[in-house]
Formats: C-alpha cells, structure tokens, sequence
C-alpha cells in the first residue's frame, strides 16, 4: 500500500527521466497501415449521459463498419474500467485520469489503423477536448449521444441513478456531478427521438460523404 507522499515521490522521479527518452522511429507508418487496411483511421468518441445510448449505439456501428471490412475496436468501461484503469474512482481528478488514458490509447489505435470507437460519459469539456488536441485535424469524431436526463433515468439498464439517489452512488453523473455537453460536437443523435438504426445510419452517412472509409 503505498502513500500519498510515496506515489509524488515516485511520480516525480518518473517524470525526471522524461527528457531521456528518445522515441524510435520505424519504417512503417499509419499511412501504410491504412493503405493495408484499406480505410483510414480515426477516433469516433461517444459521450453523453448513462443510460443515453452510448454502448448500444457504438456497438451497432461497430457491426455495420465491420459489414464493410472496416477494422475497429472500442473502448468501454467493460475493458478499460476493469484493466487499464481499474485503479482509478470517480472523482473529477480520477475521471480526468480516466479519459486521459483512454485518448492516448485511442491515439495508438489511431496510429496502428485501426478505427477506434469510445464510449464514454466523459463530462468534462476539457477532457474531450485534450483528446482531440491528441490527434491531427479530422481524426476526431465527436458523436454527442444527447438524451435528456429524465429519460435517462427512466431507462436506467444497471440501477445506477436508483443508486445515485438512494445516496449509495457518488459523484454520479447527472445526479450530484456535472455533465457539460457539447458545444459543436460532429455529430448529434438524440436516441428519445431516433431509433438506434436511425443513429447508427446517420453516423455513418457522416463518415461516408467525408469519406473516411476509404484510404488516400
């Protein structure tokens, strides 16, 4: 069990080392990742409030891109939450953290040519936005899954908000934690209004007339 002194300590001397660190550059690029692939590569980034959508809808994309050999992979709290990043709560501090690690992940999936979906509540302006700053212009897909919160609740898949209410959940989203929506999101589905095929459809129409399914 280690302190809190002995994690800055540990942290620092980490960080000390940065400045030696010298990436080795390889031969074979993105670029030729996709070119192999066939497609190129981009970060879709799924965010809206629980019980929105997000998983539902990030899956039923995955399935019709893989309908046209697009290779994917996504990031969900069932693999992240349970692994990566299974050491972190949620406060705002360690939901920073959170999606931090997701976004350089996604940036390495980016990197390998892979389309990466992720589905994430991911409140915080900021923390989408640092993800985007991750990778090139255009390799960011903000799809803002907007539900209103009341119908959110409603649906409640895993008895999250009855918890949250009842007090037993904190720093719940929605409930006593923010969630701050996004202001030009690429894309918008509002699934209280859209079947998940009608949303899943419009993403992909999205992606179609800019042509990201296909390769340089």
């Amino acid at each position: 069990m280690h302190n809190n002194s002995d994690f800055s300590c540990r942290e620092g001397r980490d960080m000390s080392q940065q400045k030696f660190i010298v990436p080795f550059k390889g031969r074979i690029t993105r670029k030729d990742r996709e070119r192999l692939k066939g497609h190129r590569s981009f970060i879709l980034w799924f965010t809206g409030l629980s019980g929105s959508g997000k998983s539902t809808l990030s899956h039923r994309v995955e399935e019709l891109l893989y309908q046209q050999g697009i290779h994917t992979y996504i990031l969900d709290g069932d693999n992240i939450r349970t692994g990566l990043n299974k050491d972190l709560g949620f406060s705002e501090e360690d939901r920073k953290e959170n999606i931090r690690r997701i976004g350089e992940v996604a940036k390495l999936f980016v990197d390998a040519g892979v389309v990466v979906l992720s589905a994430f509540i991911s409140p915080y302006k900021r923390d989408r936005e640092f993800v985007r700053s991750l990778v090139p212009e255009g390799d960011f897909i903000e799809v803002y899954v907007k539900c209103p919160l009341e119908v959110c609740e409603q649906r409640d898949p895993k008895g999250l908000y009855k918890k949250a209410r009842q007090g037993i959940i904190k720093n719940f989203t929605g409930i006593d934690d923010p969630y701050e929506e996004p202001e030009n999101p690429e894309i918008v589905v509002e699934t209280d209004k859209m079947s998940i095929d009608e949303c899943a459809k419009k993403i992909l129409d999205y992606l179609k007339e800019r042509k990201l399914l296909e390769v340089d």
